[in-house]
């Protein structure tokens, strides 16, 4: 094929292009004048046909890339040596030299098609509703007779009432600032199959013993005369 893909590298640019294999390299300095920034007349090419390997001087104008070997793949580095290049290198990335536009606030507020009034139609960031104005779901209803001191017995998760519930006393009732908030109870089961010892996640809401105590929804407590179950009534005499 005539045609070759090579990568050219200049102080001031890198870029991939593609490049017939008879072009001399007196036209070669001139497509790469607008390329690199570098007249043709200051411009040192080398040819790297491999990484690690010494640059093959191009220095024969009237000679083509085909001529210098170039292969897929190859890097062509630019130098310029035009001694008063050496004061405006980087000028071309230093953006730190280009004039800002700066828009006012006044006037930025009044377009329609920027960051601040996508928010505001959409109602997001500082344009959402307030802490005020946000309805969040009622509490279930507290069952009758729920209050610190009661015995109770705590209906699983899974709802199943077949089997022995477990059961202790109402040690707190009232709002928290785990999971989602709103109201929970406190339990002190009579048996250690609790999770905590009345505190969660730094904060004492209640005290009891280790591993006796839990926190569930109103809904899964039923308040009434439960008393202590007997550990040996199930054993025979």
């Amino acid at each position: 094929m005539s045609l070759v893909t090579v990568f050219v590298s200049s102080p001031e640019s890198y870029s991939e292009r593609r490049l017939s294999r008879h072009l001399t390299i007196f036209d070669l300095k001139n497509k790469l004048y607008p390329v690199t920034g570098i007249a043709p007349e200051s411009q040192r090419l080398a040819l790297n046909l491999a990484p690690n390997q010494g640059g093959i001087s191009l220095s024969d104008e009237t000679r083509t890339l085909s001529d210098y070997g170039v292969q897929e793949g190859s890097t062509i580095d630019v130098v310029d040596v035009d001694p008063s290049s050496a004061g405006k290198l980087g000028q071309y990335n230093d953006v730190s030299q280009v004039e800002k536009f700066e828009l006012p606030d006044t006037e930025y507020a009044k377009r329609n098609d920027t960051l601040l009034a996508y928010k505001q139609r959409n109602k997001l960031g500082r344009f959402g509703d307030s802490p005020s104005t946000v309805t969040s779901p009622p509490d279930e209803p507290l069952p009758a007779g729920l209050k610190t001191g009661a015995r109770c017995q705590v209906i699983p998760l899974s709802g199943d009432l077949s089997g022995d519930l477990p059961r202790g006393t109402v040690q707190f009732v009232g709002e928290v600032s785990f999971g989602k908030g709103g109201t929970w109870v406190g339990v002190e089961y009579d048996e250690p199959i609790g999770k905590n010892d009345g505190a969660v996640e730094g904060k004492q809401y209640f005290t009891c013993r280790p591993s006796h105590g839990a926190f569930v929804k109103p809904g899964r407590v039923q308040v009434g005369d439960y008393p202590e179950r007997d550990p040996f009534e199930d054993e025979e005499m």
